[in-house]
């Protein structure tokens, strides 16, 4: 009977009900899009450093896994194709480009080398200092063909290929020529190495480390794992204020839903109590039917949530990348439901204290 009488009043009032569950649900998808992009983007980048091919990644001192920074001098390169094990190796140079989206300078023949060579959908490798190659969808984002012309950091480029994606960054251009630009002439931003018994890649390091003191030198499998958000200062902060956000949102469009609710009925609330309604029956039927338009929200959050992925994967393929994370359903519709019980809890509160005589007399 309760649960009936809690379809019937929010049926009663379609528009709010509606607006209710279209603010918990876009509260919902703010957070699993947030966290989507997080894990999209840094299983992304793992996935592209480990499409290199490379065995063991040589960085300069005090970098992290998040910095580019062009400290080591090329040459070290050399050093590292002098120890046991090393069949060969190639340093690479990246520069940011804008917020999203960076450039990386290869020794073209070296890296084909290591890495087996880009795969084309159209065009083919660089010939001249001036030519840059792009990923599919830094191609389909910018509506790029072979033969146009890309305008980065500040100057024209020929654009000679297009490649698959998940090697490197979306934008490869020749190494000499990205060092001249960024005033980095014989420095590269870390090296990929190459072992001729991968089995060996723990001795490798080992060895490496012995060498190259100063430096963080790690295996691929051991680099790819510190893409995770604990290693990313100020992420896992940034997420949390947005879920902090979220339930503050959900909080006001239920607190100004059912207090509205709660003047509209007074009448029908006295009637409960004359019948004989106990203070915490009034509250209970408030309390499930925030509940219910959170869960309500919370599946309309989630559906939501493949339609932002679905657009961000054809507008910006090339800047985000958003993933489908189920294990955080559960922990977005808890937070929209603790958001939107806290909200009905003052409004309920009032109805339940609210004199059956003057209810009826309310008008």
């Amino acid at each position: 009977m309760t649960n009936k009488l809690v379809f019937e009043n929010l049926k009663h009032r379609p528009v709010r009900t509606m607006i209710g569950i279209v603010v918990i649900g876009i509260q919902v998808t703010l957070i699993l899009t947030l966290v989507g992009l997080r894990e999209g983007t840094l299983s992304d980048q793992a996935a592209r450093a480990s499409g290199v091919g490379a065995d063991v990644i040589v960085r300069p001192p005090s970098s992290s896994v998040i910095t580019m920074s062009a400290s080591m001098p090329v040459r070290i390169a050399g050093k590292i194709d002098e120890q046991p094990g090393v069949k060969l190796s190639t340093g690479v140079l990246q520069q940011g480009t804008d917020l999203f989206n960076y450039v990386t300078g290869v020794d073209l023949a070296q890296f084909d080398k290591l890495s087996g060579g880009f795969h084309f959908v159209a065009g083919g490798p660089f010939q001249g200092p001036d030519d840059v190659m792009v990923d599919e969808f830094y191609a389909k984002q910018n509506k790029l063909h072979v033969g146009d012309t890309v305008k980065l950091l500040n100057r024209p480029w020929h654009l000679s290929g297009i490649y698959q994606p998940g090697m490197l960054t979306r934008v490869v251009v020749p190494l000499a020529t990205l060092q001249e630009l960024t005033a980095n002439t014989g420095k590269v931003s870390w090296v990929y190495v190459k072992l001729d018994d991968p089995r060996k890649t723990d001795q490798a390091v080992a060895q490496l480390r012995s060498v190259l003191k100063d430096y963080r030198i790690y295996s691929m499998e051991e680099f790819t794992s510190l893409f995770s958000p604990s290693n990313i200062p100020m992420l896992q902060g940034f997420i949390w204020v947005v879920i902090g956000l979220g339930v503050v949102v959900g909080f006001l469009a239920i607190l100004l839903s059912m207090y509205t609710a709660v003047l509209e009925r007074t009448r029908e609330i006295g009637v409960l109590k004359a019948l004989g309604a106990s203070p915490a029956y009034i509250l209970n039927i408030l309390l499930r039917e925030a509940a219910l338009i959170a869960i309500a929200g919370a599946i309309f959050g989630i559906l939501l949530s493949y339609g932002t992925r679905f657009v961000i994967h054809n507008v910006v393929p090339a800047s985000l990348i958003q993933s489908i994370v189920p294990m955080w359903w559960p922990i977005a519709a808890a937070i929209a439901m603790a958001g939107a019980l806290l909200g009905a809890l003052g409004p309920g509160l009032k109805a339940a204290r609210q004199d059956a005589i003057e209810a009826l007399a309310y008008d």
